[in-house]
């Protein structure tokens, strides 16, 4: 089997999570990580015993990776990802593919000319897959509707970075940072959008953060509907819920279990997690998802989660930020 030299760009509390799975992999070994804090690279090359960098273009000339892992701020996703396409490196990236359109439209094409893998690693829970099982079937009749509720907390020690709560760095907020893993489960269940209707509001943290910390969406899918609430304004950090209404019954998500409840009575599935890896409130699926994303790799064979699986939950995404970025309330009204 063919050993991956990989690499980290990005040295931050994300890149911890794929520095865990590349060294349990067996099939990978980190050859190099990157990140403009040298103290931030070199802890982490010391950890691993690979050596250390502070700019991404002088590794990829001496390192030469197969693959490279972005764990960067969002704005920088596309121009690294480009980076390594140029020298035909396949690219693991963090969510979001993309911040606007415009790097949207150039990730498409990059993605025609090296591998890209997106992490949206709820697409594996366990719970995930069985609902996606399940709905094939048809048993339950087809999709209605799906509604989705997402309850954080985020307070000002989060933001106290150089790049989360900005426009120009994280490029958005509760919907694009923490809330689009939600969104894109949604967007897989109700089917291809027809439109889209976003509200957005800064609660919380207003005079702290620019970006958003709360968000509605209304979706539509021929006669279907979609509901997505998500906020980083709450007390604690809550399992995500996801209803899925179907023509016989319901399909009910959160954490590890999954609920069908119909006419006839109600069934429960549970799918244990690793405790070692991810947190309980948003699952565990990175090592599933970064191991298939070699075995694509390995086999030759297309990824789940590339580029081209992104479109839909992209398209609501894109829109949300045009109907609403410059929109955001600037004071709280006393009742």
């Amino acid at each position: 089997m063919k050993k991956f030299r990989a690499a980290i760009i990005g040295c931050g509390g994300i890149a911890g999570v794929h520095e865990q799975v590349l060294s349990e992999s067996g099939n990978c070994e980190i050859a190099a990580c990157v990140d403009i804090i040298p103290e931030r690279a070199k802890e982490m090359a010391a950890r691993i015993g690979c050596p250390a960098y502070t700019d991404m273009q002088e590794m990829l000339e001496k390192v030469h990776p197969d693959t490279v892992h972005i764990c960067t701020p969002h704005y920088l996703h596309v121009q690294q990802i480009k980076a390594a396409a140029e020298k035909e490196i396949a690219v693991f990236s963090e969510k979001p593919p993309a911040v606007n359109r415009e790097q949207w439209e150039e990730l498409q094409k990059l993605s025609e000319k090296v591998p890209i893998g997106i992490c949206f690693q709820n697409r594996y829970n366990p719970n995930v897959e069985k609902a996606e099982e399940i709905l094939r079937t048809g048993t339950l009749g087809p999709v209605a509707g799906v509604r989705s509720f997402m309850t954080w907390r985020r307070d000002a020690g989060y933001y106290s970075d150089e790049w989360h709560g900005k426009w120009a760095t994280e490029c958005g907020g509760a919907l694009i940072n923490q809330a689009i893993h939600t969104l894109d489960l949604t967007v897989r269940f109700l089917g291809k959008p027809d439109t889209a209707e976003a509200s957005m509001q800064n609660h919380h943290l207003r005079g702290i953060t620019e970006t958003e910390d709360t968000v509605e969406l209304f979706l539509t899918s021929g006669e279907k509907r979609g509901l997505l609430y998500g906020s980083c304004a709450y007390v604690t950090d809550e399992p995500v819920v996801i209803d899925i209404r179907t023509e016989k019954g319901n399909i009910r998500l959160e954490r590890d279990i999954l609920e069908i409840q119909t006419a006839e009575g109600k069934e429960r599935f549970v799918f244990p997690e690793d405790p070692k890896l991810g947190k309980s409130y948003w699952g565990a699926g990175h090592k599933r998802c970064i191991n298939d994303f070699y075995r694509s790799l390995t086999d030759g064979k297309p990824y789940r989660n590339d580029v081209a699986s992104c479109v839909n939950t992209m398209s609501v995404l894109l829109a949300a930020y045009d109907q609403n970025r410059q929109k955001l309330q600037k004071e709280r009204t006393r009742i």
